[in-house]
């Protein structure tokens, strides 16, 4: 062969080794989720022994313990290894927790050839994150979670991010009662801009929480840097446009700070960053820049634009006589650098149910 030759041959075998490598990475993943489904619905039935070995023998709790140990051991010394009495108690309170719980028979029917359970129930995620679901007491907060995390596909690291930043609380506290119910019952429903609204927004991921003196254009930077996880953080159907896109009116030159599209209200999301206490001014800003986006760059047949801005502080009352009465398109949002207060937002939603 010609050194051409040769070479020709060499960039043939790499493009045929990346495309056979993508089907075996491929293969490999879903062999991983095919193991890791099977075992949840073998940890669900081996929870369904236990209970009812001990509903059967109606055992002291002591005599429980003793026999969960004596299993364990038998079980370890054939299996070597994720059959310890700890895990075996977790199989036991799946089992409790799930075995009456048919929310998702109602809410995947697209999923409808999964395996069931002796019972006839399913299951569609992790191992991992039914451990970290059936820890949550509260069974309307954890079907939400549930929920969200078939929908969205969260793998355990955004699960677990998504409750230590109280998102169920935050969105409950951003609806109306209507609203709070279905959180529940169907997840987060985009149907109208106030649903695309947290508040506050949570972003600790930027490592801001120990900086006071940063300023708007070093936040700006740090959404940039992290922007996967601040559209995780913004919500479902967003897509990125730009940061400091410039616009021209009057021969006046205008910027905003973030733009988004969201393709769920199909329709641009226009975002200021102001680092302080919002001003009226700020409000008559981003007012300027919506109307412009609704006359100038979005097509006919998409939604109005929507303008939010994110402050560290701000008057509602200000907010509210600033903008229409009849205003559903623009809105004011806190964000903050640490991780909120579970309790602190239990307590503002009790108050104001």
């Amino acid at each position: 062969m010609t050194t051409p030759e040769l070479q020709n041959t060499e960039q043939q075998a790499l493009a045929l080794f990346q495309k056979i490598d993508t089907l075996i990475q491929h293969a490999k993943k879903h062999l991983k989720t095919a193991v890791d489904l099977a075992m949840v619905y073998t940890y669900f039935e081996i929870g369904r022994e236990i209970v009812e070995d001990e509903q059967k023998g109606q055992l002291r709790a002591e005599y429980g313990t003793y026999l969960l140990e004596n299993v364990a051991q038998k079980l370890t010394a054939k299996y070597k290894r994720g059959y310890s009495a700890d895990n075996l108690k977790l199989m036991r309170r799946f089992y409790v927790v799930y075995a009456q719980d048919t929310i998702r028979e109602t809410l995947f029917p697209q999923l409808e050839n999964y395996p069931r359970t002796s019972n006839g129930l399913r299951f569609f995620l992790s191992w991992s994150h039914y451990i970290k679901l059936m820890r949550i007491d509260n069974i309307e907060e954890r079907h939400f979670y549930e929920i969200e995390s078939m929908q969205n596909h969260w793998a355990l690291s955004e699960l677990k991010r998504q409750f230590d930043s109280s998102l169920y609380e935050r969105l409950a506290l951003s609806s109306n009662k209507e609203k709070v119910k279905q959180l529940a019952l169907v997840g987060q429903q985009i149907e109208t801009a106030a649903d695309l609204v947290k508040d506050p927004l949570v972003i600790e991921f930027l490592g801001l929480d120990e900086q006071t003196n940063y300023l708007e254009s070093d936040l700006e930077k740090r959404i940039i840097d992290n922007l996967q996880k601040f559209m995780l953080e913004l919500g479902k159907g967003f897509t990125f446009v730009g940061r400091q896109v410039r616009f021209t009116f009057d021969e006046q030159h205008f910027r905003v700070d973030l733009v988004f599209y969201n393709r769920l209200l199909r329709a641009f999301v226009l975002i200021d960053l102001k680092r302080g206490t919002l001003k009226h001014q700020d409000l008559g800003q981003m007012l300027m820049y919506v109307n412009y986006y609704d006359r100038f760059v979005k097509e006919a047949d998409e939604n109005p634009t929507i303008g939010i801005l994110l402050c560290t502080d701000k008057s509602d009352a200000m907010v509210e006589i600033t903008l229409p009465e009849n205003n559903n398109q623009i809105f004011a949002s806190k964000y903050q650098t640490i991780l909120p207060s579970k309790e602190e937002l239990q307590r503002l939603l009790n108050a104001t149910n």
